[in-house]
């Protein structure tokens, strides 16, 4: 049962780091900063995933 539930923590961290590159991706930051945002959600998926939510680069795509 252990696995399984890691297995499912997996793919659920896999698929918040993929949201947290797409969106970076299409933000207003400079490559640069799109650059270091994304090897920081790489390279540390659920620190970085969740220091970009809290400060990272926002959406160019207006809510209004």
């Amino acid at each position: 049962m252990g696995i399984e539930f890691a297995g499912i923590g997996g793919l659920i961290l896999l698929g918040l780091a993929i949201w947290a590159i797409v969106n970076i991706v299409n933000s207003n930051a400079s490559t640069g900063g799109k650059v270091i945002w994304t090897l920081f959600v790489l390279l540390l998926p659920l620190i970085g995933f969740i220091v970009w939510l809290i400060a990272g680069p926002r959406s160019g795509r207006s809510l209004a």
